[in-house]
């Protein structure tokens, strides 16, 4: 479970950003270069009334440098507190979202409500 303290230990967008080694030049242009789509509200009011998104990763990751971007804006365009923890260092987190009861796989995207209910996760990617 993920309380509203553990998640405020998160990294912000900022933050992330600032402590990537790996990928950051192509991440920051990813960034820059995301258009929402019409619609992309919908997607959010599917999901009831999402106010926080946690997002676990690793700078070196291809999914997340392609997934991230994409959420960031989704969140932004929300009004959504996202914050992200990097796997290795976030143990405790990683494994409450492992795929298929077993892997480590990322990025991991959660998103809670005003209590901390999770609503919905998508792992390495959304469902089409």
């Amino acid at each position: 479970m993920v309380t509203q303290a553990r998640f405020e230990q998160g990294l912000t967008l900022e933050q992330y950003v600032a402590q990537m080694t790996v990928n950051k030049e192509r991440f920051v242009r990813a960034l820059g270069q995301v258009a929402l789509p019409p619609g992309a509200s919908a997607v959010l009011a599917r999901l009831g009334d999402p106010r926080r998104v946690l997002v676990i990763t690793e700078d070196w990751c291809g999914t997340s440098l392609a997934y991230i971007p994409f959420v960031a804006k989704l969140a932004e365009h929300g009004g959504l507190d996202l914050r992200i923890f990097l796997r290795d260092r976030n143990a405790d987190l990683m494994d409450q979202y492992l795929k298929h009861g077993r892997h480590r796989s990322i990025p991991v995207f959660a998103f809670f409500d005003a209590n901390m209910t999770e609503l919905a996760r998508f792992i390495e990617q959304a469902p089409s």
